[in-house]
């Protein structure tokens, strides 16, 4: 078996997608190339229309599916021809899709794809749908990454691996003992909306904004007494719980727009810094990934409210932007060769579970 592997990765933030091309065979993944596209505006709003109840969904959440494996297949075919690589030396894609629902308490969660489309564009193998496997066995389906993460960090040090994408996750890793991750609240997405809302950018562009406002004490601590940061792990969240609309309750009117972004952006730090508390682990340091690396101010606050040393994964050959792209290649490979790629002690699931479904090139 080939071990070139294509993962692919739109995430929660809805900023586009990253593709990734791993060669696994030294053990630990290399990779060979990168590529991203953002999504169009339209394709976009559309994405984000579908994260909330509406009209006609069958129809719309179908098409989008199929504009999405349309675009996974073209950067795809981008990034195999920036790396002189043929389709035929794949093993396979690994493609996550675009979640728009996730609802574990309830048996289910939703990835927009079209992965026979995918397959046939590109003539590869694909694996998607990771996730169902997991909840149908009990767990929450998320986080995914802490398997990978521990396979790719877990060096012998106390670490935590912090993913800023619209959600953020933390993996805590120390030699001896068993991973724990999960999701502990929302990191880039209600920056981004607050954002794009309040002055028409798609991102606060290193947290300048965010620290020209001042934390809201009121407002900061209404926020964090939603619920799910109580709540102990297994546990993940999404634009269910963390939304603009679940803002606005708590919203008063005399703020201003930057006070509300330093709050927000302050809301991801001091919910980091308690689930670590929460869950009475004191990292070496913290490593971190997703768009939110490259958000100085926050990077900052995470590592004022934690006491941590906080460094991008950069520092350990894996670009921030790379790195869930890289994890489902990896969770891929694990499926082609039937092993388990969930973690119970992370997702609750009642097993090791063999994760993904596989569509024949």
């Amino acid at each position: 078996m080939s071990e070139l592997f294509v993962g692919l990765m739109s995430g929660t933030s809805l900023d586009g997608v990253d593709a990734v091309l791993a060669d696994f065979s030294d053990g630990r993944p290399r990779v060979l190339g990168h590529a991203h596209r953002s999504f169009s505006p339209a394709l976009h709003d559309t994405l984000l229309a579908l994260c909330q109840p509406g009209e006609n969904e069958i129809d719309r959440s179908q098409r989008a599916s199929l504009e999405l494996a349309e675009l996974y297949a073209a950067l795809t075919r981008t990034l195999l021809a920036s790396t002189h690589t043929e389709h035929a030396a794949v093993s396979a894609i690994g493609c996550h899709g675009q979640t728009v629902r996730h609802m574990p308490d309830r048996g289910y969660t939703l990835q927009l794809n079209a992965p026979a489309v995918l397959a046939e564009r590109t003539g590869i193998r694909v694996v998607s749908d990771f996730r169902a496997r997991d909840v149908a066995a009990g767990g929450q389906g998320a986080p995914l990454v802490p398997a990978f993460h521990a396979a790719l960090f877990g060096e012998g040090k106390r670490r935590a691996i912090l993913n800023l994408g619209g959600m953020a996750n933390l993996t805590l890793l120390a030699p001896g003992e068993a991973v724990r991750g999960f999701d502990c609240g929302p990191a880039n997405a209600l920056m981004d909306a607050w954002i794009a809302e309040r002055l028409g950018r798609a991102y606060d562009a290193d947290g300048r904004w965010a620290a020209s406002g001042q934390v809201d004490t009121v407002l900061i601590e209404q926020l964090l007494a939603h619920p799910f940061f109580a709540q102990k792990p297994p546990k993940s969240c999404g634009r269910e719980q963390f939304n603009l609309n679940w803002l606005y309750a708590h919203l008063p009117e005399h703020l201003v727009a930057q006070d509300v972004q330093a709050t927000l952006a302050e809301l991801t730090a001091r919910s980091v810094a308690q689930a670590l508390a929460d869950a009475s682990f004191r990292p070496d340091e913290m490593l971190v990934c997703g768009g939110g690396a490259y958000n100085g101010h926050l990077m900052r606050r995470i590592a004022a409210c934690t006491g941590c040393t906080v460094r991008s994964t950069a520092d350990e050959g894996a670009p921030p932007e790379q790195v869930e792209a890289l994890a489902f290649a990896w969770l891929a490979r694990c499926a082609v060769t039937g092993a388990p790629g969930n973690r119970p002690e992370v997702t609750g699931a009642r097993g090791l579970r063999v994760l993904g479904a596989v569509w024949p090139a």
